[in-house]
């Protein structure tokens, strides 16, 4: 991605500040030791205007995700909503990727964090699909990760924490080091959990599967989107337990998420998935929502927050 640091602004602590100027000190706590919480939000164009998908499902979670790592967010859900929407505007964004995260600045080195102030910053930009255009429609190679999730009781999975992320990365630059697009991550007894930042599904005679939310995997947003278009066209899904096998098995295997959106999977440690590239469920559920966010088709779920 390009970063445009002579335009660009960035939303810290209730100011906008240049994109060059958007600085934290390198003893913050949270460079230290992760204590951030973030989201990942996605802006679309469409004939009506510029819309933040789930907006307020975001903002919630943010605010879920400090209260699990008792990070007090000095604003209201309203205000970080608000400012998520100027800060698309003032750069003015049309179709974006947009970064809240909130973190322990600087204060004190100790791992108890509690001495450090809180702070909030919101960033936009233009971002194309996160496993590319091409794997969009044609599908990615995916590798199985030997990292697995922690179990429940070390970290929280539906915490959208900075911290967690280095399990995530370890089986990203495994992947990369295999020559594969991304990593399929198993939970700790060695059930199918998530991708590195992404939600899993399997399609198995017409129905949907994915991992239920007791496989250490994040509470997706676009993975609940998705559930609920799947439903009202016609699919049965099924949250449970997954085996490694039936990934191999299943007639079609896609990622989703906030960056990935609705990605296809072709292979899985070199074995093709079904026809080898994007599946005619996939191709209808990635259809259906893009029309949506798209504003092609009525927003029936009230998804679009208007800018």
């Amino acid at each position: 991605m390009a970063w445009d640091d002579t335009a660009s602004k960035v939303w810290m602590d209730g100011e906008l500040v240049d994109w060059k100027d958007a600085k934290i000190h390198s003893l913050s706590h949270v460079v230290h030791y992760g204590t951030s919480v973030f989201e990942g939000i996605r802006a679309y164009s469409n004939e009506n205007g510029v819309a933040v998908f789930r907006l307020k499902e975001h903002v919630r979670r943010l605010f879920d995700s400090a209260k699990i790592y008792k990070i007090p967010i000095p604003y209201t859900e309203e205000e970080i909503a608000e400012a998520i929407k100027e800060t698309v505007r003032e750069n003015g964004l049309t179709s974006c990727y947009i970064r809240p995260i909130v973190f322990r600045g600087y204060g004190e080195l100790g791992v108890n964090p509690l001495n450090c102030p809180v702070n909030v910053v919101i960033a936009a930009w233009e971002w194309g699909s996160y496993l590319g255009e091409e794997g969009m429609e044609n599908g990615v190679n995916i590798g199985v990760s030997s990292w697995r999730k922690p179990a429940p009781d070390t970290f929280p999975a539906m915490a959208k924490c900075g911290a967690n992320y280095m399990n995530s990365q370890l089986a990203k630059l495994e992947a990369i080091e295999h020559g594969y697009d991304e990593a399929i991550m198993l939970d700790y007894t060695g059930y199918v959990s998530e991708g590195s930042g992404e939600n899993i599904f399997l399609v198995e005679d017409g129905v949907l599967h994915t991992p239920s939310l007791g496989s250490s995997n994040l509470k997706g947003i676009t993975r609940d989107s998705i559930i609920k278009v799947a439903g009202d066209l016609g699919f049965e899904v099924i949250e449970e337990t997954i085996t490694r096998e039936r990934l191999y098995l299943a007639d079609e295997v896609f990622f989703t998420g906030t960056a990935a959106e609705v990605t296809p999977i072709r292979s899985i440690d070199g074995k093709t998935i079904g026809i080898g590239k994007r599946g005619p469920v996939a191709e209808k559920i990635q259809s259906t929502f893009f029309d949506i966010v798209e504003g092609k088709i009525e927003d029936k779920y009230g998804w679009l927050d208007y800018i």
